[in-house]
């Protein structure tokens, strides 16, 4: 997404129409998905903007139904029960949240184990909810839709690992094109004979094979998964990482292989204390490393994305027409939160034409998060003045927002946190600025003050407050006031102004439609 309006848009201006309270996508605003994999079974209930859901409700409950089909050939007699059970109350919440029908799918140990077609014929007699049971192709295409539903436009290779199976998906320009599935999961190379040798060794061959089928796959590696996102974790915890957000969290194929090294030497039960795993998860984690390592090292991605999102965000991306899937999650996101919790929905727009001449150099990627800026500039409100910047910079940092990268996170925050506060030393949140330059968290800290002096010309949706002019060579910051914003330019108005032209270190002129 580079911030530039896309050819769906229905009127003009930076924004266009948002598209969350049309039918297609209200019809999309509360979604029940459940997953029934080979070591979960999840429902995920979506709400809000369409295009960049809420996570209404999300719950899970490892029922291990993979375990010990390597030597049964026959699901786990108690994880089939504790999946049934999970199956009835999530019918019952489903019901009692207004999802409608849930969408509910399964993976690979429904599909390969002997008694799967019993056990979908157990789960509708006893709950009414019908199995999608999708092969291992299909698998990857949802999948990698979950991750187009994240990042629109993306390439790169999608890999996703369950209990029972891997797949591999390439993505291109937005769309899902080979695919592959394996036996490679975590759960199976557990039960596996042979010990860690015929591990290496199946690995090794599976891997190479996939990628004699696939081709050279030299982009981003995206990680579905939560065994993956088990070992995103631990990497975190190893370097110190400070943003304990998942989702578009980066690796290096180097730092794969250090925490190879780092699970291998770790006593496992300390380690998931410290790094927040689940034992259930832990116990997965030395196999699934594994075959991480001889993915990265086959196919020698230039760069490596935690995505959060997967089958169930693809099954929701499955529905949307193409014109919401064209969409930025990230501005049709904070579009719906400003129609919903700002105090004057729709000055956003108002704001991002009045201060865009101090950001005329900025790339179109920088444009998009100021546009983000603006939208939610005022939906924090409701919090104590006190701890409103705070409350804003939290929000954007840990927020479900779609098509943002970590550093992007930051400079959100930051601009929104100066949008409160004139200064950010001694938050808790120091230690998140080190993830961006002095140059970005300079320029966020002058994009928080021109809001913090936009918000003082309130006046509604379509008012007309005048322009700034930025002469960034003469280091001059003008405002001309309209006749209608003028009488608002008061003492607070005003000094606001000049400690926004302060911190772009300018001289500050103000004309207005009196002089």
């Amino acid at each position: 997404m580079d911030g530039t309006p896309d050819p769906s848009q229905e009127e003009g201006g930076p924004f266009g129409r948002p598209l969350f309270d049309k039918p297609s996508a209200r019809a999309l605003s509360r979604v029940g998905v459940v997953d029934v994999g080979s070591n979960s079974v999840r429902l995920v209930v979506f709400d809000g903007a369409a295009r960049s859901p809420a996570y209404f409700y999300n719950e899970k409950i490892m029922c291990a139904l993979g375990a010990g089909m390597s030597e049964t050939g026959r699901l786990n007699p108690e994880g089939r029960k504790r999946a049934l059970n999970a199956l009835k109350r999530f019918k019952l919440l489903g019901e009692g949240m207004g999802t409608g029908p849930l969408v509910t799918v399964a993976t690979a140990a429904v599909r390969d184990a002997k008694d799967g077609p019993d056990f979908r014929a157990e789960v509708e007699a006893a709950t009414g909810i019908r199995l999608w049971v999708i092969d291992g192709k299909e698998e990857a295409r949802l999948s990698a839709q979950g991750v187009l539903l994240g990042w629109p436009g993306s390439y790169g290779l999608v890999c996703d690992i369950g209990g029972s199976s891997m797949e591999l998906a390439e993505i291109d320009n937005g769309e899902v094109g080979k695919r592959m599935s394996s036996s490679l999961g975590p759960l199976k190379l557990r039960d596996m004979k042979g010990g860690k040798k015929a591990r290496k060794k199946l690995i090794h061959e599976t891997v190479s094979d996939m990628h004699a089928a696939l081709g050279e796959q030299k982009n981003r590696l995206f990680l579905v998964g939560g065994s993956w996102r088990a070992i995103a974790k631990i990497d975190m915890e190893r370097q110190g990482y400070p943003l304990h957000v998942l989702h578009e969290y980066r690796m290096t194929p180097k730092s794969v292989r250090e925490t190879a090294r780092y699970i291998e030497k770790c006593d496992l039960d300390d380690l998931r204390n410290r790094a927040d795993v689940s034992s259930a998860r832990m116990a997965l984690v030395p196999y699934a490393i594994e075959v991480l390592r001889e993915v990265v090292k086959t196919f020698k991605p230039r760069d490596i994305a935690i995505s959060s999102y997967g089958i169930r965000e693809g099954l929701l991306y499955e529905q949307m027409p193409q014109q919401l899937r064209d969409r930025d999650p990230l501005i049709e996101a904070c579009r719906f939160a400003e129609a919903k919790d700002s105090r004057v929905p729709g000055f956003g727009k108002v704001a991002y034409e009045f201060i865009q001449p101090i950001f005329r150099s900025a790339k179109p990627d920088r444009l998009r998060i100021i546009k983000a800026a603006c939208l939610l500039h005022d939906v924090s409100w409701r919090a104590h003045p006190d701890y409103r910047a705070e409350d804003c910079f939290d929000n954007a940092t840990r927020a479900n927002l779609g098509g943002l990268k970590h550093s992007e996170r930051i400079f959100l925050g930051l601009a929104l946190l100066h949008r409160y506060s004139n200064k950010r030393e001694g938050t808790r949140f120091e230690d998140l600025t080190d993830l961006i330059d002095d140059k970005s968290a300079k320029e966020a800290e002058v994009l928080g003050k021109a809001l913090r002096f936009t918000a003082m010309l309130w006046l509604q949706e379509d008012a007309k407050l005048g322009e700034m002019r930025w002469y960034p060579k003469k280091k001059m910051l003008e405002l001309r006031l309209s006749k209608e914003a003028a009488p608002l330019f008061g003492e607070v108005a005003e000094a606001r102004f000049n400690s926004l032209s302060d911190a772009l270190d300018a001289e500050a002129k103000v004309k207005t439609a009196r002089s």
